[in-house]
């Protein structure tokens, strides 16, 4: 059996990739520990969801409020029905609305809650009715090439 010397950087060097592996470990299960404590689910039913995915996040006024927790199509409808999960501290209306956005042109969508001025609040597993589904960019630009307005 020979005898195995390390050096300082080869440890130091196993240690960094180590640290970054954990790192990405936590990254990539953040939205669901925020799906798991201090939070409440909520349900939309959109025409299309094009674009998330569970664990997109939800935003309000551009701030992560919450994140997609699931997804599935309702083969009566045919509308993906989608639950989220939204932080306990947020209390929203129960006429808000609630959008897919995109971030940019070539960037990723997100869900956009647009809070409503309703007086009653929407409670534990409500469901949001008022829904915008995504817009394909290239449904848009064949629109705008074709002139047309529907």
């Amino acid at each position: 059996m020979a005898d195995t010397e390390y050096s300082f950087a080869e440890i130091a060097t196993g240690g960094a990739v180590l640290a970054a592996a954990v790192g990405f470990f936590f990254y990539a299960s953040g939205p669901e520990r925020l799906a798991q404590s201090n939070s409440y689910e909520l349900s939309a039913a959109f025409r299309s969801a094009e674009g998330i995915a569970v664990g997109t996040e939800v935003r309000l006024g551009g701030v992560r409020i919450g994140a997609v927790t699931g997804m599935e199509l309702n083969p009566q409808t045919f509308l993906a029905e989608t639950t989220f999960s939204i932080d306990e501290n947020i209390i929203l209306p129960d006429d808000s609305a609630i959008a897919i956005a995109s971030e940019s042109l070539l960037g990723g969508s997100f869900v956009e809650v647009i809070p409503g001025g309703s007086m009653f609040n929407l409670e534990a597993g409500g469901e949001i009715l008022d829904t915008q589904s995504s817009v394909s960019l290239i449904t848009l630009l064949l629109r705008f090439v074709s002139g047309s307005d529907s």
